[in-house]
């Protein structure tokens, strides 16, 4: 069964898709009253679920006249892409919840098959990779650097 939160995130995406420029600008509440909640289910919505690695860029204005402006960021290349995840994204060290959103993306751009990545999910697993975590967070930054590039090199 789908929560509220699903049914907010679907109706933001929707309205992305649908924006010629791939942009939106809501207000927190008038979202709010739509769906009958809180604001704040609002802000949790958007951020968790529109973060950077997701592909996403959050603007907001508080205030009286304030708005939140959701970006979906197109991807210019793959070259460009490949240096904004595994420089600015990954960095030296990622937990599995970033890593996993990243590898989303990737399906979500169509850069990966369903199939390649759940094995790129399994491989950089807390499971798989039983190890300290301040090590085992290096390793699948280093894993996953790898096979960004792999992918992107195709």
């Amino acid at each position: 069964m789908r929560n509220i939160s699903d049914y907010i995130e679907q109706h933001l995406k929707r309205i992305l898709s649908e924006s010629p420029n791939g942009s939106v600008e809501i207000q927190r509440s008038e979202l709010a009253d739509i769906f009958q909640c809180v604001p704040s289910q609002i802000n949790y919505v958007i951020n968790t679920r529109f973060t950077v690695e997701k592909g996403y860029i959050v603007e907001s204005k508080r205030g009286g006249g304030g708005y939140i402006r959701i970006r979906k960021v197109q991807i210019v290349s793959k070259a460009k892409l490949q240096e904004l995840l595994t420089e600015e994204l990954i960095g030296e060290s990622i937990t599995q919840g970033v890593g996993y959103a990243i590898i989303d993306r990737l399906l979500e751009e169509g850069l990966v098959s369903h199939r390649e990545a759940a094995l790129m999910k399994i491989a950089t697993s807390r499971s798989v990779l039983s190890m300290e975590s301040v090590v085992r967070d290096r390793v699948r930054a280093a894993m996953l650097k790898q096979m960004i590039a792999t992918i992107l090199s195709r």
